[in-house]
């Protein structure tokens, strides 16, 4: 088995160089990798004395979960050096020079061979991996070198390859684990089942993320010109689908008092434009803000990376995309400011969602008509902060899991 994983990788590879001429993302991987031990061997001494701990994510949104945890170290623990790897290109590209991070790499591929020199090189005391990522030869030499490795914010599912009953060789990684701790009792159980009892339910490090996002939200004069004495819905990371729903409803819209923050999650010229001349009320993008009248525009088209969490500040009520194509975005954001939350019927994966749905501060839709019923009904009814303000609680009841994850670690 371990023969085919290892040719699954070189076709995985082949593939990626095919498509890489065409696909900037896949040309990333493969020339973010070109030489890479070598450079990662030039960086790291294998004669130094530094204490040194690995943290690999596999993208953006697990590097969120991990961090938290490794800034906590950093604070608490200076004397620590934190290797932070990826495996994508988004991930790695955007935080590559994250500041709480000594060095910065892409994680090799995953051959027996490669594991064994990047591991040697590293030298870390303990290897933390966040919420998914699974390497089969990466994971086994670690234990090999029996190099302590703690999963962070995992969560398991029972249509999960390791609890199917072809899933042995995939349980052999489990097993390379010194410590889960998992995000909820569900993951636990599913993990005890299989004889594992070294878990913990230690929560989602992700909610301990945003209320530090809150905490330290920038001001932006800008919106807070444009808002003046509206109310603000805002739209989180939108896709074409997530569009043409908010589009139909702004264009409709009879309530008064209210404007519109979009933020697509593809902010290429093309894409905006394509908003700009569907939407029917005025519209202004947020690099074309000094040249406008605020008071006179009722649209607000966020064209850039990097501000959203915080706007979710300026917020009467969120509507999240992804949930038509990708699944959802990060509901704990706007959630964390006090806003009822919106998203599409793709969630089933997040257990934040179904959580906010059952308590009443989150809404799914399906289609347009769901989406005005539940704005309408938020509306008319009084319901804002009422909603919002589960949304809230839910987060200040969910927080701590950091503190909790790195003092069991290091005591």
């Amino acid at each position: 088995m371990s023969y085919l994983y290892e040719l699954g990788l070189i076709i995985f590879r082949l593939l990626l160089i095919v498509v890489s001429p065409f696909n900037s993302k896949a040309k990333l991987w493969i020339n973010g990798r070109k030489k890479l031990l070598l450079r990662i061997s030039e960086k790291l001494s294998t004669e130094s004395n530094e204490k040194r701990i690995w943290v690999h994510v596999a993208s953006l949104g697990e590097f969120e979960q991990g961090r938290p945890i490794i800034e906590h170290i950093k604070k608490s623990r200076p004397e620590y050096i934190i290797i932070l790897t990826f495996f994508s290109p988004s991930g790695y590209e955007i935080r590559k020079n994250y500041e709480y991070a000594d060095y910065v790499f892409y994680l090799p591929e995953d051959t027996a061979r490669n594991a064994k020199i990047f591991i040697n090189i590293l030298q870390p005391e303990m290897a933390l991996f966040i919420k998914y990522e699974y390497w089969y030869n990466h994971l086994m030499y670690l234990k090999k070198k029996k190099i302590p490795v703690y999963m962070v914010s995992a969560v398991f599912r029972k249509n999960h390859i390791f609890f199917k009953w072809y899933g042995f060789w995939y349980r052999k990684m489990l097993n390379t684990i010194n410590y889960f701790f998992v995000q909820n009792e569900t993951s636990k159980q599913l993990l005890n089942k299989l004889g594992y009892i070294n878990v913990r339910v230690g929560g989602d490090t992700r909610f301990d993320r945003v209320v530090e996002i809150a905490k330290k939200a920038s001001n932006y004069p800008v919106i807070e010109n444009f808002k003046g004495d509206a109310k603000i819905l805002i739209a989180g990371s939108t896709w074409k689908e997530d569009e043409e729903i908010l589009i139909d409803y702004i264009n409709n819209s009879k309530n008064k008092g209210w404007k519109y923050i979009i933020a697509p999650h593809e902010i290429q010229e093309s894409n905006i434009k394509r908003i700009e001349s569907a939407l029917q009320k005025s519209t202004f993008k947020y690099s074309d803000a000094k040249t406008v009248n605020l008071d006179e525009k009722e649209v607000l088209i966020i064209n850039n990376v990097g501000m959203l969490s915080s706007i979710y500040q300026y917020g009467d009520i969120a509507y999240i995309g992804g949930g038509f194509n990708t699944g959802i975005h990060n509901i704990l954001e706007p959630a964390t400011f006090g806003l009822p939350v919106i998203f599409g019927p793709d969630y089933e994966d997040f257990q934040e969602a179904h959580e906010l749905i059952r308590m009443g501060g989150a809404y799914t839709i399906k289609n347009n008509k769901n989406f005005a019923d539940i704005i309408n009904e938020l509306i008319t009814n009084n319901l804002i902060k009422k909603k919002g303000g589960i949304c809230k609680n839910y987060i200040e009841q969910n927080k701590g899991a950091t503190i909790k994850i790195v003092d069991w670690i290091f005591n």
